[in-house]
């Protein structure tokens, strides 16, 4: 029946559920994130069984936990544990402050769909990826999903439907038109610059370029997002086409608060990647899947890929669109981000 939610859009309803601190139900274990959790649910959890919190193995190498599940850990919580030792585990703000969270004991053994699937919810809600569950029945009203088949879904490539699409001129290129695509999951929009009437069957100039608020809005000189916006842009418009596509993946795919809650470690002294650790992201986890998927979408076959991201020509040719030439793009270099680029070309591959 059409009325009843599949399966992308009762993952879509459980993001939105543990953004607001709501429990979500998972192969009979009801969960919830820590980042959002309150005193009172704890407490009301705590009433329905024993209390387990999942981390995942990165920040699990961090506090040297044992993550016997290989990806995750699994700690006991202690029985006097609040939400602010919770949070002390998962948040790594005040890790050098107060060095010592433990010592954490982690089960092993064991049935950890529902773990796995509980911290891919959360990083797919752009929360911190950690997570409290308890085996319990849910109460009516809780968002209820299976956890290989949810595990599946976000691992899935996400189909994209066009919205919109408009003329909009650019200081860049006056002939310009804006597509907008939306997510079939109920993901953030992502979009689509047109540049000229570029031929269908043709390679375009083309740049996947992920959402960078305090770089591409603010003008920040931490990293180099911002000046490669306007100098793939500005070489498009030269050329007289290109397209232009514009990932809401913020952060390397983990949002502006947690790219926040990295800089603030960054400015502790570690680098990019060793902040991701710290808060049990991966180097990069965005999904370049998608930009191939607007390109097919758009009718494009073949592109001049403007990156300095191997990745991404892999990706692309991995994924049906084939990528002629890599056209290099290294600009907005200062005193501020020589350090950061330093870490891309050296631990992420960038050619520098």
């Amino acid at each position: 029946m059409s009325l009843i939610p599949t399966l992308p859009e009762t993952i879509s309803r459980a993001r939105t559920d543990l953004r607001v601190g709501l429990p979500v139900a998972l192969d009979g274990h009801l969960t919830a994130a820590v980042e959002t959790l309150t005193p009172a649910r704890l407490a009301d959890l705590r009433g329905l069984g024993r209390v387990v919190l999942a981390i995942t193995d990165r920040r699990a190498e961090t506090l040297k936990a044992r993550a016997y599940d290989g990806d995750l850990a699994r700690v006991r919580v202690p029985a006097d544990a609040d939400v602010a030792w919770l949070r002390a585990v998962a948040d790594p703000a005040d890790d050098l402050r107060v060095p010592m969270k433990g010592p954490l004991f982690t089960d092993r053994d064991g049935d950890t769909a529902a773990h796995r699937a509980a911290i891919a919810l959360a990083k797919s809600a752009q929360l911190l990826p950690a997570v409290v569950l308890v085996q319990a029945e849910p109460p009516p009203g809780l968002t209820v999903l299976p956890a290989g088949a949810t595990l599946a879904q976000l691992a899935a490539e996400a189909a994209l439907l066009p919205v919109a699409a408009a003329r909009l001129p650019l200081a860049a290129a006056e002939r310009s038109r804006l597509h907008i695509l939306r997510p079939e999951d109920g993901g953030a929009e992502h979009y689509a610059v047109e540049i000229g009437d570029p031929p269908r069957n043709a390679p375009v100039l083309a740049r996947l370029h992920s959402a960078c608020f305090t770089g591409d809005v603010l003008g920040s000189l931490k990293c180099d997002c911002g000046p490669q916006l306007h100098a793939a842009l500005t070489a498009m418009g030269q050329a007289g086409a290109g397209v232009l596509l514009y990932l809401n993946q913020e952060g390397r795919g983990i949002g502006l608060a947690n790219k926040m809650r990295a800089y603030d470690l960054q400015s502790q002294g570690f680098d990019t990647v060793e902040a991701n650790h710290r808060l049990g992201f991966e180097d990069d986890e965005r999904d370049f899947r998608l930009g191939a998927a607007m390109l097919r979408r758009m009718g494009f076959r073949a592109v001049r890929l403007m990156t300095n991201n191997p990745r991404k020509v892999a990706m692309m040719q991995a994924h049906g669109i084939e990528v002629v030439d890599r056209v290099p793009l290294v600009v907005g270099v200062n005193p501020w981000n020589e350090r950061y680029l330093a870490v891309k070309r050296d631990k992420s591959g960038h050619l520098l």
